[in-house]
């Protein structure tokens, strides 16, 4: 009886794959990287994702923890006698409160502005004033700003730095005492 050639052929190595590339990048993919660091520290590889979060009173999918209310239910639900909802039971609280007390800290304001804008504004006002026209003709202009977009700018200025701006404004002040 003949043999199944299949089974008897010899394996060959494949010598264009790297093995050590495909390792880590296996890896990788079966633990990623958790950015939250409460939840890294909380979490237990031996369990799955669904128990993780659930030991630490998170929800898997947002979509079942809130259920939409449907508008229009005709039909009244009845309760079956062996089907009652499981109550998680929360063993990692300290996760769920550290979150809620990174949550409820005030966001912090990233309203910058480049030092090159800064310079800008305040050549415009030391040269000009409040003389936009000017400011629009002015040398230092090169993206060819409009009054308008100029006093946009000068305001922008003032909103995201007014201690700097009263100190800058005090500084023209002095100058001009000093020059009469």
């Amino acid at each position: 009886m003949p043999k199944v050639k299949k089974r008897n052929r010899q394996k060959k190595y494949n010598y264009n794959v790297n093995r050590k590339k495909l390792n880590r990048a296996f890896r990788k993919r079966a633990n990623p990287r958790i950015k939250c660091s409460e939840i890294r520290h909380a979490w237990d590889r031996t369990k799955s994702v669904s128990q993780n979060l659930a030991e630490m009173g998170l929800a898997v999918d947002p979509n079942k923890a809130v259920p939409i209310p449907k508008l229009m239910q005709p039909v009244m639900k009845m309760e079956i006698d062996g089907q009652e909802k499981k109550t998680t039971i929360v063993r990692k609280p300290y996760v769920l409160n550290e979150l809620e007390y990174q949550a409820s800290l005030p966001e912090k304001k990233s309203e910058t502005l480049s030092r090159d804008l800064i310079d800008y504004v305040q050549h415009m006002i030391r040269n000009h004033g409040e003389n936009y026209k000017a400011m629009a003709r002015d040398e230092k202009n090169y993206y060819q700003d409009t009054p308008k977009q100029i006093k946009r700018k000068i305001s922008v200025y003032k909103r995201f730095y007014p201690g700097e701006y009263q100190a800058f404004c005090v500084s023209l002040q002095q100058e001009k005492m000093d020059h009469k």
